[in-house]
């Protein structure tokens, strides 16, 4: 299953995982376009609260650019480089081009929706 990722003005498409969680993210997209504010954490990653718990399925994951995970079980961190911690899989962004330079140096408001 695939999902739209926009950032700023730049839109990317991601390839789902199959887990709960994902189960979960799709159901609340299903009612529209699910919006957060993500903010830049240790020079790797974009943070942001969902607003709502997720199930979480989490294994130590090194992480790379373009991944997109579950932390806490209510925040999306997304990656434009690598860490290694316990987090369950939500997806992975298709193509990179421009990825680093769309979530940038600061908070970014960032759009998820189905499609893609």
């Amino acid at each position: 299953m695939k999902m739209t990722v926009q950032v700023g003005e730049s839109t990317f498409t991601a390839t789902l995982e199959d887990n709960a969680a994902v189960d979960a993210l799709v159901e609340m997209m299903e009612h529209g376009p699910v919006t957060i504010q993500m903010s830049d954490y240790a020079g790797f990653e974009k943070v942001g609260a969902l607003g709502t718990s997720l199930p979480t399925s989490n294994s130590q994951t090194t992480t790379q650019a373009g991944d997109i995970v579950l932390y806490q079980g209510n925040q999306i961190v997304m990656f434009y480089g690598s860490n290694s911690w316990s987090y369950t899989r939500l997806g992975t962004i298709d193509d990179l081009t421009s990825w680093t330079e769309a979530l940038g140096s600061g908070d970014v408001s960032v759009t998820f929706s189905l499609g893609g």
